[in-house]
């Protein structure tokens, strides 16, 4: 009998603990009742990646912005590059046959007023440094290729008419594994980058409008990206000390500006050739040339006995002098 009121003692805790837990939800049936505007509001933001009070920087050199919507008698008035303004009411005109969606900006309390959507977004960049990143080097990349490419072609000819043995990254490298890692991270990333342009647009979009250098609060495919964005940054860093140590200041410059044009190479051409899915073979060529590269470097067995540094061969070392035999 005793056992029997235990079963029933038990029997009870549990379901009072089981009631206790249940949660019957809010007691506010209204609260998902929106408003139409709210409505239209989450739509836009989901489409457009940006809504009211969104922060924009002009980075044309003016913008017109009109006092009164299309169809009315309005004056206009102009914000300059540099001015940051905030998204404050966003319309649709179903009569412009340009653009029907039109953007009311706002600089201050007194200068705000509405232009086209297209004509704001080609003139203005989210108010976020990583945006701007983005934007500069997406206009200015090939630019700064061809720069690199010039100097470091210049250096090179300068210092192989002074002394015919220029150290470079895969074709006459030094004792390190980070220069080639390097140049493999940022082919990697190009790939990853294009590939992301093809099949991840709008999620591409959408990060530009919300950047987020934390992996973990992306999707996979940009936690990949972001990933190997901080593994550049951190093996650049290992590079250059690992480049410093191993030669001499001149030599160390000159190897890194050649070391900069190559990974200059390697992004323009890898976010160039996937766009047509060359890269991706391309990829794997590279990886095992780079690869076999290093290990042939690597192989070089001499040391110097007084400084240290690795020699080619046997002899005088060209860092101290000092003769090895």
């Amino acid at each position: 009998m005793s056992m029997r009121l235990i079963k029933l003692f038990i029997l009870g805790i549990l379901a009072l603990q089981l009631s206790a837990c249940y949660n019957h939800g809010q007691q506010t049936p209204d609260a998902w009742d929106l408003t139409k505007h709210q409505i239209d509001s989450i739509s836009f933001s989901t489409t457009h990646h940006y809504s009211q009070n969104y922060n924009f920087i002009v980075k044309a050199s003016q913008l017109p912005l009109s006092d009164a919507l299309p169809g009315m008698a309005f004056d206009t008035l102009y914000v300059v590059r540099g001015e940051r303004i905030v998204v404050a009411e966003i319309r649709t005109v179903p009569s412009d046959t340009i653009d029907s969606v039109w953007v009311k900006v706002a600089r201050d309390q007194i200068t705000q007023g509405w232009i086209r959507e297209s004509e704001l977004l080609d003139g203005v960049s989210p108010d976020d440094p990583i945006s701007q990143f983005i934007d500069l080097f997406t206009n200015n990349h090939l630019l700064l290729f061809l720069a690199f490419c010039v100097l470091a072609a210049a250096l090179y000819a300068l210092r192989r008419l002074m002394r015919r043995n220029a150290y470079i990254v895969h074709f006459n490298d030094i004792h390190s594994p980070y220069p080639t890692l390097l140049c493999l991270l940022i082919a990697t990333s190009a790939t990853i980058y294009a590939s992301i342009q093809m099949f991840g647009a709008e999620s591409w979009r959408h990060f530009y409008y919300h950047p987020s250098l934390n992996p973990f609060a992306l999707p996979w495919y940009l936690a990949i990206f972001i990933s190997f964005v901080w593994a550049i940054i951190i093996v650049s860093v290992a590079a250059v000390d690992d480049v410093r140590r191993h030669l001499p200041p001149v030599e160390a410059l000159l190897y890194l500006v050649g070391l900069v044009a190559v990974c200059a190479v390697d992004y323009v051409v890898f976010s160039l050739s996937t766009l047509s899915y060359i890269g991706y073979l391309l990829l794997v060529v590279y990886v095992y040339f780079s690869l076999r590269r290093f290990l042939h470097f690597s192989r070089r067995q001499y040391q110097c006995g007084h400084c240290g540094r690795y020699l080619r061969q046997k002899g005088h070392c060209p860092h101290c002098g000092v003769l090895n035999e």
